[in-house]
């Protein structure tokens, strides 16, 4: 046997990263991560993610297939990375001309919890069964990940209760501004090639779609865009879990960055992903 990594196959977050609906949470993960003002205006005054949305988005799913995945030192290495380039990041509030690193502990703590609740909610809602123990099992799990972003531990939520109140404390902090309008505007229609457009239009709205559907319902209220009803909402992650499960696994993990293959091979076949294995 190979080096497990931080997470091991015997975790919650193994199994669930493995699941293809975590490519629409990742979608709402950023539409909720732009409603802190704060935090979204860190990645607007420092990123080119509209010139290199694709790129952007390959290197967000690097680092989280790396972390669940990986070795225990390519997770290290992967962590250390983002921690230097935090240290050398701040952004400017128009308001206040008030400069501050975007590697506050703050808004760390935002961009972890928006990321990490999205993943469970798309998750649960789409046919991914998790018991509320098993949910808590996995939030509790990501404060390892946390601590490579370069947070305590100790002062990130372990469980739904206390994420639930997370969310309560900072939902005053939160607003639809203009950097969350650019950030919902290039969601719905990221650059592409021009041949690429109508495949934009089919397949990726749709996703973004559905990805702004499953926000609580606060999130809409501050976008200011309806959304269907929490049950029509769930009905549409199921369906869509359900066709994307359809595509064979093996099949859709040599999409790059193919971290699940690359484990696989380190820890043999046992160590494969699957939604049955999250109660062992």
């Amino acid at each position: 046997m190979g080096d497990p990594g931080l997470f091991t196959p015997h975790s919650v977050t193994w199994q669930l990263h493995g699941d293809p609906m975590m490519w629409v949470a990742g979608v709402r993960a950023l539409y909720l991560q732009a409603l802190h003002p704060r935090a979204v205006r860190g990645v607007m005054q420092n990123s080119d993610f509209r010139q290199d949305a694709w790129g952007r988005l390959l290197r967000t799913a690097n680092f989280v297939g790396t972390t669940t995945y990986g070795t225990t030192a390519a997770a290290e290495r992967a962590g250390a990375r983002v921690r230097k380039i935090h240290s050398m990041l701040s952004a400017t509030d128009p308001d206040t001309g008030e400069t501050y690193g975007v590697g506050e502990p703050e808004l760390l703590l935002w961009v972890h919890c928006a990321e990490i609740d999205s993943y469970l909610q798309v998750g649960r809602r789409s046919g991914f069964h998790l018991t509320d123990e098993q949910a808590d099992r996995y939030i509790a799990e990501h404060r390892v990940s946390a601590r490579l972003v370069g947070l305590d531990p100790d002062a990130v939520p372990a469980n739904q209760a206390e994420m639930a109140a997370y969310f309560e404390k900072v939902g005053p902090e939160l607003t639809a501004g203009p950097e969350a309008r650019a950030v919902d505007d290039f969601l719905l229609r990221p650059p592409t090639h021009p041949l690429l457009v109508p495949a934009r239009e089919v397949l990726w709205r749709r996703v973004a779609h559905l990805a702004y559907a499953a926000l609580p319902p606060y999130a809409h209220d501050l976008y200011g865009r309806p959304a269907p009803e929490p049950a029509t909402v769930t009905r549409q992650l199921r369906r869509t879990g359900t066709l994307l499960r359809a595509v064979p696994a093996r099949l859709r993990w040599q999409l790059p960055p193919k971290h699940i293959l690359r484990a696989m091979s380190r820890l043999g076949p046992g160590s494969r992903p699957a939604p049955y294995k999250v109660g062992r």
